[in-house]
């Protein structure tokens, strides 16, 4: 509820704006100081990869940054590269430890996101709050040639090849403010840096590439990995939706779409369940997301099952990122 009033507030230049304006200049100021720091650092800094492609946003909360790595990932195997991923492993125990990721790893030590890069692509995931730290590792340690940085766009520490931000359609860049006044980790002109925008629901606006996310046919259970079931025999009647993500609305629309009639349950983004919160006192099938039942899988039973979905950018993109790509390595061998 906090979050959905924050968003209320951050769509709008109001009240609340005006009283968060003074901070939201010192948060922006202190945004740009942090960048050109780190710019400057970047220049003695030598990394044995090919190239480092870094996808995030501009503002707080979800717009397919996940999937969006997870399919860049993907794409390098079939090119023909060695990718690996570095994440910070937001909501971990121990924060600062740098550690390599298994597929059956504890969300709690690892985090929820890389765990679920780790199983669906097959690469190499590091976990390090320190991104150049880990990208150093996976070059080093796990032979990777190319790194992709989740959500790293405000981590400057690792200097970037290629930049994609990812853009929400619905919401884009809310009121344009910077925290707290606005939605914004960096002030909007940073959006000029990024080399691709990619908009997640458009509609798309001139210089943009869309993206969709495409619901698996089939829903997967959470307590009997290989066990699935497609939607309509779920039964009749309603079910469960559970959401542990930025914007769970977006969830529960699909299932809605779907021709699902939903109970929502929204959490807060990277929550970290108990049984109790996906117990709900009867017999009707409850939905997640692929991120949530990553964290749900040791108290799930056979009611308990997630919808995944992937990433689909449209075929311009795909080629402009591999040209890109191309042309980064040729200047750096030129160099």
């Amino acid at each position: 509820m906090v979050e959905q009033w924050l968003w209320r507030q951050w769509t709008r230049r109001g009240p609340f704006a005006a009283m968060m304006f003074p901070l939201s200049l010192v948060y922006a100021g202190l945004a740009v100081w942090r960048r050109n720091r780190a710019d400057t650092r970047q220049r003695h800094v030598f990394l044995p990869l090919k190239a480092v492609i870094v996808v995030g946003n501009l503002s707080v909360g979800g717009s397919g940054k996940t999937p969006m790595t997870a399919w860049v990932a993907r794409r390098l195997v079939a090119a023909g590269f060695r990718p690996g991923i570095v994440s910070r492993g937001y909501g971990r125990r121990h924060g600062n430890d740098s550690l390599l990721v298994r597929p059956g790893a504890d969300p709690s030590v690892v985090g929820d996101e890389p765990i679920l890069l780790a199983r669906n692509t097959g690469v190499p995931v590091w976990v390090d709050r320190d991104r150049l730290r880990a990208a150093r590792a996976l070059a080093e340690q796990q032979g990777v040639d190319v790194v992709i940085s989740d959500d790293g766009l405000q981590h400057h520490g690792l200097q970037r090849d290629i930049s994609i931000l990812m853009l929400d359609g619905q919401r884009r860049f809310g009121n344009g403010l910077c925290l707290p006044a606005g939605p914004l980790r960096e002030p909007r002109s940073s959006a000029e840096r990024a080399d691709f925008v990619v908009n997640t629901g458009g509609p798309a606006e001139p210089g943009e590439h869309l993206m969709v996310l495409v619901p698996s046919q089939s829903v997967h259970s959470v307590a009997c990995p290989g066990v699935t079931c497609c939607l309509r025999d779920l039964g009749d009647g309603p079910v469960h939706a559970v959401a542990g993500i930025a914007n769970p609305e977006r969830f529960f629309q699909a299932l809605v779409a779907a021709g699902l009639e939903v109970i929502r349950h929204p959490f807060p983004d990277h929550h970290r369940f108990r049984a109790r919160d996906i117990r709900f006192g009867d017999s009707r099938p409850i939905l997640m997301t692929e991120k949530d039942a990553v964290k749900c899988r040791d108290f799930a039973d056979d009611r308990h099952w997630f919808w995944p979905v992937s990433a689909q950018p449209d075929k311009d993109f795909e080629e402009a990122l591999l040209r890109r790509l191309e042309t980064t390595i040729r200047l750096k061998h030129l160099g």
